[in-house]
């Protein structure tokens, strides 16, 4: 095209002047001089016209470069688009005050028994009271998700959580469990970012509402965990009475109930691996066998339609350990593995342990509410479980090998005063004696309430901050203020090595045992969070 037009105008310029000359009738000796000095002018103008054409093409050439350049950004830009990014931040204070049975000073015997040489080890005295004034605590957490195929994505989240001015786990913490697979990125530890969740999902396999996931689970925060969290949307799969991180697989199927009111359903098969057992020794000449222990069980959403959601869940835990693979050796988990050396005994099997869930929820007008249950069955081995541990050190009973069976009650309300950008919540639960919660990773800091064997109060109110209008649509910012009061009826709470004494009727077998268990507590808490 250039070129073209470089060739039209040069014609143009020849023809103008020859037609001029041509009807002047000058001199032959002005119109040799005239024909000289055009063709200097023609030269001269070949020679700005070639410069004009080299600039045109170099300009051309810098188009082409630029649209290239910019479709392999476009495409990058597509590519980038595929990755979703969000999160949220939370700083929490905290007070806890929690009075044991016995009052500071109260003479205790026996702290338990050394499994490994059947001896008893001994104490002096209680210490009545446990408190912490203030305590200080920061979480990061980081999500992402991204489609590589069209059926398959990729969903992870980093956490991080710490204690104001502490690299490691403040004593105590997260009902005296030390830094494990079913806690960690859930108990306070240090400023390093871990993988709290990381799991693939195919969908639409063969075309139908089936889907495959395998990775580290969804398994904490879950229902109705998020009402009194301040978040409108279910955080996990299972129940909150199920609160414990885990690899694993599911595999699930979906459908519509094509009726208005029942909306939506799906059921999932789950399994997991809650410790790897490793390279063992003979199990023939082991006196302490160890299995790897497996999660197996279903969840399902029987329907869900808007904020109605009922959930039922069933599970069982295979080869059970007595306690897991702990990051931290010195930090005593219990009674029942008291060691003369500061450890926790020998890690052995106990058997199998059943259990079901199930929760309701709804809302009406401005109210939240739900009802949710649960039951524990123990099926132990030879090694027993809830163990009389007063009752073998005087030799009136060995290891209870009988089955236990513990139920809960968990109730709660939540009203919105959406104008006011305020609402305020009120929860109740309770467990029985042998109730066992499944809740390592729960986030009460202290103690989980959902295990608590006895009764749990909470009373809390949310407020959204006027920080402005949300640039992001995962954005809340709110502040959080709760109150939580621990009424046990019975000793430990998760523990099912050792019996949950009763606090009023066996006082006497606690004392001769040097234990000297929570019995009320109150929490104050108070959580700055945002969302983005």
């Amino acid at each position: 095209m250039v070129k073209k037009f470089s060739m039209l105008a040069l014609a143009g310029l020849m023809a103008l002047p020859a037609s001029g000359i041509a009807g002047a009738g000058a001199a032959p000796q002005d119109l040799e001089r005239k024909i000289d000095e055009l063709a200097r002018q023609l030269d001269a103008l070949k020679a700005q016209l070639a410069q004009q054409n080299e600039a045109m093409v170099q300009y051309g050439d810098t188009v082409d470069d630029m649209d290239e350049l910019l479709s392999e950004k476009s495409e990058a830009w597509d590519l980038a688009a595929r990755f979703k990014f969000y999160g949220d931040f939370r700083a929490r204070a905290d007070y806890y005050s929690a009075s044991n049975l016995f009052a500071a000073g109260t003479p205790l015997q026996m702290t338990g028994m050394n499994p490994a040489t059947g001896q008893p080890i001994y104490a002096t005295q209680s210490m009545g009271n446990q408190e912490n004034d203030t305590i200080l605590t920061n979480r990061l957490r980081l999500n992402m998700r991204v489609k590589a195929t069209e059926n398959l994505e990729f969903k992870g989240r980093l956490a991080m959580y710490k204690a104001w001015g502490m690299q490691s786990t403040p004593a105590n913490l997260a009902g005296g469990y030390p830094i494990f697979d079913g806690n960690t990125t859930r108990t306070p530890n240090d400023s390093a970012l871990y993988v709290d969740r990381a799991f693939v999902n195919w969908n639409n396999i063969g075309g139908m509402p089936i889907w495959f996931s395998i990775g580290r689970r969804p398994t904490t925060d879950g229902p109705p965990a998020h009402i009194r969290m301040g978040n409108d949307s279910r955080m996990a799969t299972p129940p909150g009475y199920f609160d414990y991180p885990f690899d694993g697989i599911a595999l699930g199927y979906g459908w519509d109930w094509n009726v208005e009111s029942m909306g939506t359903s799906r059921i999932r098969f789950c399994y997991g691996r809650g410790f790897e057992n490793g390279l063992q020794w003979d199990k023939d000449t082991n006196p302490y066998p160890l299995d790897d222990t497996d999660f197996a069980g279903l969840s399902w959403d029987i329907l869900k339609k808007g904020s109605r959601f009922l959930n039922l869940q069933v599970f069982g835990v295979y080869n059970l350990f007595n306690y897991p693979a702990f990051s931290d050796d010195f930090v005593r988990f219990g009674a029942s593995f008291p060691q003369e050396d500061g450890g926790f005994g020998p890690q052995m099997d106990l058997g199998q342990m059943y259990h079901t869930a199930g929760v309701f929820m709804d809302k009406v007008s401005n109210l939240n509410y739900f009802i949710a249950g649960g039951w524990s069955h123990t099926d132990p081995n030879g090694n027993g479980m809830f163990n009389d541990v007063y009752g073998m050190a005087m030799g009136q009973a060995g290891a209870n090998t009988g089955s236990e069976d513990g139920y809960s009650v968990y109730a709660g309300v939540r009203y919105d005063m959406d104008d006011l950008g305020l609402k305020i919540g009120a929860e109740y639960n309770y467990g029985s004696q042998y109730w066992i919660a499944f809740t390592p990773g729960h986030d009460d800091l202290y103690m989980s309430k959902l295990a608590t064997r006895g009764n749990a109060y909470e009373l809390y109110m949310l407020y959204d901050l006027p920080t402005g209008e949300a640039i992001s649509k995962y954005a809340q910012t709110f502040i959080r203020l709760g109150w939580q009061y621990y009424d046990y009826n019975y000793a430990g709470g998760s523990d099912y090595n050792l019996k949950p004494y009763d606090l009023d009727d066996e006082k006497s077998a606690l004392q001769a045992l040097g234990l000297n268990p929570v019995e009320s507590a109150h929490q104050v808490y108070l959580t700055f969070e945002a969302y983005f």
